[in-house]
């Protein structure tokens, strides 16, 4: 399977523009936040494009008109706790009917490898088409983790949904995981010896929560 063909590098001038406020290390906690959200909401907007549909027939005021509907397919958002949780409303905005499942990842300081400590999805999550939401792709570690967990509960249409990547990450998650696409707005230089990405935008979750 080419790589290239399930990595999305999303440039739509509204999301670059949103980005370059985001990274700002000026920009204030309310602030970002909002960007967080609406950013995912562009995003969702790209990666559910190829949602099935189907035509049905309604009544306008004025005549009957045959009309495309999604085609019953269930979906389901799962953010990396914590910082993805700032990207589900976002998502719910396009989607509202959407299930919402966490889990609960933290990276070892030593290693830089997950070490999961929630997990909870819904009952049907191996029926739904199910996209994972974080704001960073860095080392990867999470976000393959995550897929993981996910194919454990019998789930086979996943996507991934992140705002910057590192090309360390980027190639850690297709290497592990050829089968899922990953949807990002920016593809930044490398990480530093810390795991963050560089330039990026620091600890996304210290910045939505002001934690920092």
């Amino acid at each position: 399977m080419d790589d290239t063909l399930m990595v999305h590098v999303l440039d739509h001038p509204l999301l670059q523009h949103k980005l370059s406020i985001l990274r700002d290390k000026n920009t204030s906690v309310k602030e970002f936040r909002e960007l967080v959200s609406e950013i995912c909401t562009l995003m969702c907007y790209e990666a559910t494009r190829d949602l099935p549909v189907e035509v049905v027939e309604v009544e306008t005021p004025v005549a009957k008109a045959k009309v495309k509907k999604i085609a019953g397919k269930k979906l389901a958002v799962v953010p990396i706790m914590r910082a993805g949780m700032g990207m589900v409303d976002g998502f719910l905005t396009l989607v509202p009917s959407a299930k919402v499942g966490h889990i609960g990842l933290y990276r070892d300081p030593e290693t830089l490898e997950p070490v999961e400590y929630y997990c909870k999805l819904p009952k049907d999550i191996s029926e739904r088409e199910v996209y994972i939401v974080d704001p960073m792709l860095a080392t990867g570690g999470s976000a393959t983790a995550a897929v993981q967990f996910l194919k454990n509960y019998g789930c086979r249409q996943i996507k991934l949904l992140c705002i910057i990547a590192a090309p360390e990450g980027i190639e850690r998650v297709t290497k592990d995981h050829p089968d899922i696409e990953i949807f990002v707005a920016a593809v930044d230089e490398c990480l530093n010896d810390h795991g963050y990405i560089v330039p990026g935008l620091g600890d996304a979750g210290d910045r939505i929560f002001g934690t920092k």
